[in-house]
């Protein structure tokens, strides 16, 4: 672009930049709808899930016979999906996992697999020698659409919850950063 010199280019460029964490999250949740506006729990069966979706991460068996297939969006996505199959591998439920009401729900003294269990694989694992900590993190959505969002869970040396915490981050040059 003439007369713009390289000031005036990265600065038309910065709001795109800016919109590529948006916009990635949105083609994301985009294919998921999609594809989960063509599940119907109580006739879809497992193979339409599995034509759709894939294999799940995990497959968690239920007290009732039934089963919950994990697929998780990770490590940039913000969703979990938990999808339920009754014993005769008919479609029951579609939950999904990443919510405030699972979050809360998670207690001192918890082993890591009915963390994930809860919420799924993880989008990342980080160890802490000094402190005999691992964290557990999570992406999720975020309070404000262009920020960055992670739940956390804390492990301590004997392996059990510890506590939870979250953090969300403006991105880097952002609109109060000028």
């Amino acid at each position: 672009m003439p007369g713009r010199g390289v000031d005036g280019i990265l600065g038309t460029m910065k709001p795109v930049c800016l919109a590529l964490p948006l916009l990635f999250a949105i083609g994301l949740s985009g294919c998921d709808a999609t594809r989960l506006a063509n599940l119907r729990p109580g006739s879809s069966m497992a193979t339409e899930v599995r034509a759709l979706f894939g294999a799940p991460a995990a497959e968690w068996p239920n007290p009732d016979g039934s089963v919950t297939w994990e697929y998780p969006r990770g490590p940039e996505g913000t969703r979990t999906w938990m999808l339920t199959l009754d014993p005769r591998s008919v479609l029951q439920s579609i939950g999904q996992a990443l919510t405030e009401e699972n979050f809360a729900r998670i207690q001192h003294g918890w082993r890591p697999e009915q963390v994930r269990r809860l919420l799924g694989k993880p989008s990342g694992t980080v160890r802490f020698p000094q402190k005999a900590e691992e964290v557990w993190e999570w992406r999720i959505a975020p309070l404000e659409p262009i920020n960055s969002a992670w739940f956390h869970v804390h492990f301590g040396p004997d392996g059990r919850v510890t506590g939870t915490s979250r953090r969300e981050e403006a991105p880097v040059g952002g609109p109060d950063q000028n």
